[in-house]
């Protein structure tokens, strides 16, 4: 009778994965109620702002990995298979969010109640992926080098992640409970994310997409910018601006 063998990593990562996603909802259960504006809402809508995060981030995730396949076989393999990539699936979860508020009528920020949550989520998930050895950087000599499916010394760059979601997750909490930065949490985490990630572009195995840039550099170059215009005109001009 055939054994089933288990990759010990796979496992790993279902795990933390799993954890971070009950860590997810269970620090937005936690969160101050003043601090979690979602709550205005009915069950409704708070089903559909739900489904729209999960299916923009689960499609968009994927899309980079359809667009580098090759043929119309490879186009169907890549969106079975379990590639996938966090920053455009910020991306897609985001706008998705805010096309559904919109639709729904929605025109009040609700994005403090996901800042702290996503960072203590994103922490937790990046150390299944450092288990399951993907997502790591390029060759370095630096004494903290990870040997990854014997390919030499690479930078751990999930554990780099790790501790950047950790610190962001620390200091949203300080801005939850002294209420600071109030509506405006989920921009600043996000726009702190697209900094650090375009600089950790360069120490990972990404090939340049145009004007000496990665896809994913693109990506959050673009998005940063976009938060950063759509926290100005929410400052600065409040009557032509939607709030999300």
């Amino acid at each position: 009778m055939a054994s089933i063998t288990m990759d010990p990593g796979r496992v790993y990562y279902a795990l933390f994965m799993s954890m971070a996603l009950a860590a997810f909802y269970l620090v937005r259960r936690l969160l101050p109620k003043a601090s979690s504006p979602i709550a205005k809402l009915s069950f409704r809508e708070q089903f559909v702002l739900a489904t729209a995060a999960f299916a923009g981030g689960m499609i968009s995730a994927k899309i980079p990995f359809v667009l580098s396949a090759s043929g119309e076989s490879g186009w169907i393999i890549s969106w079975a298979t379990d590639g996938k990539t966090v920053t455009a699936g910020l991306v897609g979860a985001y706008l998705s969010v805010e096309a559904a508020k919109w639709l729904l009528g929605i025109r009040f920020k609700t994005g403090d109640s996901f800042a702290l949550p996503l960072a203590v989520a994103l922490s937790i998930g990046r150390i299944g992926c450092f288990f399951n050895g993907c997502c790591y950087g390029i060759a370095t000599e630096l004494p903290w080098g990870i040997d990854f499916h014997g390919l030499g010394h690479m930078h751990p760059t999930q554990l780099y992640e790790v501790l950047f979601h950790g610190i962001l997750a620390l200091f949203l909490w300080r801005l939850t409970v002294t209420n600071q930065l109030a509506t405006h949490r989920l921009q600043f985490y996000l726009i702190s994310y697209c900094i650090f990630r375009f600089v950790t572009e360069t120490i990972r195995p990404e090939p340049i997409f145009a004007i000496g840039l990665t896809i994913y550099q693109w990506t959050m170059l673009l998005f940063g910018v976009f938060l950063a215009i759509q926290w100005y005109c929410e400052v600065w001009c409040p009557t032509r601006s939607v709030n999300r």
